[in-house]
Protein backbone atom coordinates (compact mmCIF):
# COMPACT_ATOMS: atom_id res chain seq x y z
CA UNK A 1 0.00 0.00 0.00
CA UNK A 2 1.62 3.30 -1.08
CA UNK A 3 2.05 6.32 1.40
CA UNK A 4 -0.05 8.72 1.82
CA UNK A 5 2.27 11.03 3.14
CA UNK A 6 2.54 12.54 6.99
CA UNK A 7 -0.41 12.73 7.80
CA UNK A 8 -2.41 9.50 6.95
CA UNK A 9 -2.80 8.23 10.53
CA UNK A 10 -5.90 10.78 10.38
CA UNK A 11 -7.70 8.50 7.85
CA UNK A 12 -7.58 5.68 10.39
CA UNK A 13 -9.88 7.52 12.73
CA UNK A 14 -13.65 6.59 12.93
CA UNK A 15 -15.95 8.53 10.90
CA UNK A 16 -19.22 10.41 12.29
CA UNK A 17 -21.24 12.45 11.07
CA UNK A 18 -20.53 15.86 12.84
CA UNK A 19 -23.29 18.18 14.40
CA UNK A 20 -23.62 21.64 13.16
CA UNK A 21 -21.53 23.14 16.33
CA UNK A 22 -18.43 21.11 15.06
CA UNK A 23 -19.15 22.55 11.33
CA UNK A 24 -18.65 26.16 12.26
CA UNK A 25 -22.35 26.77 11.53
CA UNK A 26 -22.36 30.15 11.13
CA UNK A 27 -24.67 31.60 13.67
CA UNK A 28 -22.58 31.41 16.63
CA UNK A 29 -23.44 32.17 20.62
CA UNK A 30 -21.92 36.00 20.38
CA UNK A 31 -23.00 38.59 23.64
CA UNK A 32 -25.08 40.71 22.40
CA UNK A 33 -25.51 43.30 25.57
CA UNK A 34 -22.94 45.65 25.77
CA UNK A 35 -21.74 47.31 28.52
CA UNK A 36 -20.48 50.95 28.86
CA UNK A 37 -16.90 49.67 28.23
CA UNK A 38 -17.89 47.56 25.41
CA UNK A 39 -19.72 50.46 23.66
CA UNK A 40 -16.17 52.45 23.77
CA UNK A 41 -13.67 49.60 23.30
CA UNK A 42 -12.92 48.70 19.79
CA UNK A 43 -10.90 45.38 20.53
CA UNK A 44 -13.27 44.37 23.19
CA UNK A 45 -13.17 40.75 23.14
CA UNK A 46 -16.32 38.39 23.43
CA UNK A 47 -16.65 36.28 26.61
CA UNK A 48 -18.53 33.34 24.72
CA UNK A 49 -15.90 32.67 22.04
CA UNK A 50 -13.30 30.18 22.85
CA UNK A 51 -15.74 29.13 26.08
CA UNK A 52 -15.12 25.47 25.49
CA UNK A 53 -11.51 25.71 23.98
CA UNK A 54 -9.05 27.65 22.03
CA UNK A 55 -10.87 26.44 18.51
CA UNK A 56 -13.19 28.61 16.80
CA UNK A 57 -14.83 27.40 13.34
CA UNK A 58 -17.09 29.92 11.11
CA UNK A 59 -17.95 28.33 7.86
CA UNK A 60 -18.91 30.89 4.99
CA UNK A 61 -19.92 28.99 2.91
CA UNK A 62 -23.19 28.22 4.17
CA UNK A 63 -24.00 31.56 3.67
CA UNK A 64 -26.33 32.97 0.62
CA UNK A 65 -25.23 35.60 -1.41
CA UNK A 66 -27.94 37.50 0.73
CA UNK A 67 -26.33 37.33 3.70
CA UNK A 68 -23.11 38.93 3.01
CA UNK A 69 -22.21 42.55 1.58
CA UNK A 70 -19.26 43.91 0.56
CA UNK A 71 -18.67 47.13 2.74
CA UNK A 72 -18.47 49.76 -0.03
CA UNK A 73 -19.11 48.55 -3.37
CA UNK A 74 -16.68 49.39 -6.60
CA UNK A 75 -14.26 50.23 -4.28
CA UNK A 76 -10.07 50.41 -4.96
CA UNK A 77 -7.67 49.24 -2.32
CA UNK A 78 -5.69 51.92 -1.18
CA UNK A 79 -3.20 49.63 0.96
CA UNK A 80 -3.77 46.54 2.19
CA UNK A 81 -3.71 44.49 5.73
CA UNK A 82 0.04 45.21 7.24
CA UNK A 83 0.75 47.27 4.13
CA UNK A 84 2.82 50.06 3.63
CA UNK A 85 2.28 50.54 7.40
CA UNK A 86 3.66 47.79 8.94
CA UNK A 87 1.14 47.93 11.79
CA UNK A 88 -1.97 48.66 9.57
CA UNK A 89 -5.08 46.63 11.30
CA UNK A 90 -7.68 46.44 8.00
CA UNK A 91 -7.74 47.55 4.70
CA UNK A 92 -8.08 50.87 2.97
CA UNK A 93 -10.83 51.43 0.50
CA UNK A 94 -11.93 54.36 -1.78
CA UNK A 95 -14.42 55.11 -3.96
CA UNK A 96 -16.01 58.90 -4.69
CA UNK A 97 -16.39 61.49 -2.06
CA UNK A 98 -19.54 60.69 0.68
CA UNK A 99 -20.00 56.98 -0.66
CA UNK A 100 -22.03 54.79 1.35
CA UNK A 101 -20.57 52.10 3.26
CA UNK A 102 -22.76 48.79 4.30
CA UNK A 103 -22.45 46.28 6.92
CA UNK A 104 -20.81 43.02 5.58
CA UNK A 105 -22.77 40.57 7.68
CA UNK A 106 -26.13 40.88 9.68
CA UNK A 107 -25.90 41.96 13.51
CA UNK A 108 -25.75 44.03 15.99
CA UNK A 109 -23.72 47.32 16.38
CA UNK A 110 -21.27 47.94 19.18
CA UNK A 111 -19.82 51.00 18.77
CA UNK A 112 -20.65 53.96 17.54
CA UNK A 113 -18.77 56.95 18.57
CA UNK A 114 -16.21 59.77 17.31
CA UNK A 115 -12.57 58.69 18.18
CA UNK A 116 -9.30 60.58 17.47
CA UNK A 117 -7.50 58.31 15.72
CA UNK A 118 -10.15 56.02 13.45
CA UNK A 119 -12.60 59.80 13.78
CA UNK A 120 -15.93 58.72 13.28
CA UNK A 121 -16.08 54.58 13.81
CA UNK A 122 -18.97 51.73 13.88
CA UNK A 123 -18.08 48.14 15.05
CA UNK A 124 -20.87 45.60 14.23
CA UNK A 125 -20.74 42.34 16.22
CA UNK A 126 -21.97 39.38 13.80
CA UNK A 127 -24.08 36.38 14.74
CA UNK A 128 -21.13 34.45 13.01
CA UNK A 129 -18.56 35.28 15.75
CA UNK A 130 -16.60 37.93 13.35
CA UNK A 131 -16.66 41.74 14.06
CA UNK A 132 -16.07 44.32 11.42
CA UNK A 133 -14.81 47.86 11.88
CA UNK A 134 -15.59 50.90 9.78
CA UNK A 135 -13.91 54.31 10.30
CA UNK A 136 -12.85 57.69 9.51
CA UNK A 137 -16.80 57.80 8.50
CA UNK A 138 -17.72 61.51 7.59
CA UNK A 139 -21.42 60.55 9.12
CA UNK A 140 -22.35 57.56 11.44
CA UNK A 141 -26.07 56.39 10.58
CA UNK A 142 -26.57 53.68 13.03
CA UNK A 143 -26.35 54.01 17.33
CA UNK A 144 -24.81 51.16 19.54
CA UNK A 145 -27.20 48.49 19.92
CA UNK A 146 -29.13 49.00 16.99
CA UNK A 147 -29.56 45.59 14.75
CA UNK A 148 -28.31 45.80 11.34
CA UNK A 149 -28.43 43.64 8.25
CA UNK A 150 -26.13 42.41 5.70
CA UNK A 151 -26.13 45.32 2.78
CA UNK A 152 -28.03 48.29 4.84
CA UNK A 153 -25.87 51.17 4.92
CA UNK A 154 -24.96 52.54 7.98
CA UNK A 155 -22.17 55.32 7.12
CA UNK A 156 -20.97 57.60 4.85
CA UNK A 157 -17.48 57.25 3.80
CA UNK A 158 -15.09 60.82 4.64
CA UNK A 159 -11.85 61.16 6.03
CA UNK A 160 -12.61 61.95 9.81
CA UNK A 161 -9.65 60.97 12.54
CA UNK A 162 -6.30 60.60 11.33
CA UNK A 163 -6.83 60.24 7.54
CA UNK A 164 -5.41 61.63 4.35
CA UNK A 165 -8.17 62.01 1.84
CA UNK A 166 -11.84 60.31 1.43
CA UNK A 167 -11.75 56.62 2.20
CA UNK A 168 -13.14 53.67 4.46
CA UNK A 169 -10.78 51.83 6.81
CA UNK A 170 -12.08 48.31 7.35
CA UNK A 171 -11.02 45.73 9.64
CA UNK A 172 -12.26 42.17 10.61
CA UNK A 173 -11.81 41.18 13.93
CA UNK A 174 -12.17 37.64 16.19
CA UNK A 175 -12.53 38.07 19.56
CA UNK A 176 -10.86 41.41 20.09
CA UNK A 177 -8.23 40.56 17.26
CA UNK A 178 -7.58 41.84 13.34
CA UNK A 179 -6.28 39.90 10.88
CA UNK A 180 -6.44 39.99 7.24
CA UNK A 181 -10.28 40.73 5.85
CA UNK A 182 -8.71 39.54 2.97
CA UNK A 183 -9.09 35.78 4.27
CA UNK A 184 -13.08 36.70 4.03
CA UNK A 185 -13.42 39.23 1.25
CA UNK A 186 -12.13 39.04 -2.44
CA UNK A 187 -11.88 43.12 -3.05
CA UNK A 188 -11.11 43.00 -6.47
CA UNK A 189 -14.15 40.46 -7.54
CA UNK A 190 -16.38 42.10 -4.82
CA UNK A 191 -17.41 38.55 -3.59
CA UNK A 192 -17.01 36.16 -0.15
CA UNK A 193 -14.58 33.89 -0.31
CA UNK A 194 -16.53 30.66 0.57
CA UNK A 195 -13.99 29.14 3.00
CA UNK A 196 -13.76 27.96 6.60
CA UNK A 197 -12.47 30.19 9.25
CA UNK A 198 -10.39 28.56 11.18
CA UNK A 199 -9.26 30.03 14.18
CA UNK A 200 -6.89 29.14 17.34
CA UNK A 201 -6.66 31.00 20.12
CA UNK A 202 -2.91 31.16 21.98
CA UNK A 203 -3.01 33.51 25.14
CA UNK A 204 -4.07 37.27 23.78
CA UNK A 205 -3.54 35.99 20.21
CA UNK A 206 -5.90 34.62 17.34
CA UNK A 207 -4.28 33.03 14.28
CA UNK A 208 -6.46 32.77 11.52
CA UNK A 209 -6.57 30.37 8.55
CA UNK A 210 -8.94 29.93 5.98
CA UNK A 211 -9.56 26.12 4.64
CA UNK A 212 -11.69 24.22 2.35
CA UNK A 213 -11.12 20.95 3.94
CA UNK A 214 -13.89 19.23 6.35
CA UNK A 215 -12.82 21.66 9.51
CA UNK A 216 -14.29 18.39 11.67
CA UNK A 217 -10.73 16.48 10.95
CA UNK A 218 -8.92 19.45 11.69
CA UNK A 219 -10.37 20.39 14.67
CA UNK A 220 -10.41 16.51 15.76
CA UNK A 221 -6.66 15.80 15.26
CA UNK A 222 -5.12 19.34 16.21
CA UNK A 223 -2.26 18.09 18.37
CA UNK A 224 -2.36 18.73 22.61
CA UNK A 225 0.36 21.15 22.34
CA UNK A 226 -1.89 23.25 20.28
CA UNK A 227 0.84 22.91 17.42
CA UNK A 228 -0.56 23.88 14.19
CA UNK A 229 1.66 22.85 11.44
CA UNK A 230 -1.42 20.40 10.37
CA UNK A 231 -3.26 23.80 8.82
CA UNK A 232 -0.01 24.67 7.33
CA UNK A 233 0.23 21.25 6.05
CA UNK A 234 -3.55 21.39 4.64
CA UNK A 235 -2.79 25.03 3.41
CA UNK A 236 -0.04 23.80 1.31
Amino acid sequence: MADAGPYSWEMNFFYEEPDEEELGYPFKDVTLTFSASDKYDVAANDPKLFANGNVEIIDLSMLTDKEYAMPMKGARIVSRYAGRRRNHAGMDLAGRSRDPIYATFDGVVRVSKRSDTYGNVIVVRHYNGLETVYSHNSKNLVKAGQEVKAGQQIAVSGQTGRAYGDHLHFEVRINGRHFNPELVFNFKEGKLIAKNLYCVQNGNKVKVDNIDPPPTMLARHILPSEDTSILDHANG
